[in-house]
């Protein structure tokens, strides 16, 4: 019989991390899920166990929101995978680009992940695994794209970010890894590339990122995985 986790995944609410989440679901993990849209939340609740599944509608940009986070697993004694998972695309030139499309950037794809890690140590430990997805355009030498430079710079840092918080925390932390993904067809690939047809799925990517989150911690800390068979 599969041991029972505990899963969070932020930006669970569609494309690859409602996949992820109703993976888990499936396998009968707890999962927590935090996104903006609680519609599309109480969607998954209703095709779930109300034991499994807890979710929370929290605006990742909203600093203030995270004050409440641990009231939705007061009872959980320990995370086992978080998927900083959420991201935000703003597609401009960069000359348009304003300084709060660069703020609201930063906030959701990097800060969001800093104050969350923050939040969770303390239920964490070094079986304990935090998965941070970037893109490929935040991967050094890549093929890059023009009119998201807000989106890649930002994912960018946390790519970085796992990087040095694999050497900081020793001991008994949490392993860290950062997934690169290409395309996947999502909402967020269609608001980018529209009209373009990614080779896979989020059905597909959520495949290989159940197994990742579960067990790539054992093989490895501090490393950037590449995962894209198109860029796009």
């Amino acid at each position: 019989m599969t041991e029972v986790k505990n899963i969070i995944i932020t930006g669970g609410s569609r494309g690859i991390g409602r996949s992820l989440a109703l993976k888990y679901l499936e396998n009968g993990h707890n999962v927590f899920v935090i996104a903006r849209s609680e519609e599309k939340l109480k969607e998954i609740s209703k095709i779930s166990n109300d034991e499994q599944f807890r979710y929370a509608p929290l605006d990742l940009s909203t600093i203030e929101d995270y004050e409440n986070l641990h009231d939705y697993i007061y009872d959980w004694s320990r995370v086992d995978v978080l998927f900083n998972n959420a991201g935000l695309l703003i597609k401009k030139p960069f000359v348009e680009l304003s300084s709060d499309d660069f703020l609201q950037s930063l906030k959701v794809n990097y800060l969001a992940p800093v104050m969350l890690i923050q939040s969770l140590l303390p239920k964490m430990d070094h079986s304990s695994h935090i998965v941070n997805i970037t893109t490929m355009g935040a991967v050094q030498g890549s093929v890059k794209f023009p009119e998201l430079a807000a989106y890649g710079s930002s994912k960018a840092a946390l790519v970085t970010l796992s990087e040095i918080l694999a050497q900081e925390l020793e001991g008994n932390s949490p392993r860290i890894n950062c997934v690169a993904l290409g395309a996947v067809q999502t909402e967020m690939l269609a608001a980018a590339f529209p009209g373009y047809q990614a080779p896979l799925q989020a059905e597909e990517m959520a495949e290989f990122l159940y197994d990742f989150g579960l067990n790539a911690h054992h093989f490895m800390n501090g490393k950037i995985v590449q995962c894209s068979l198109s860029t796009p």
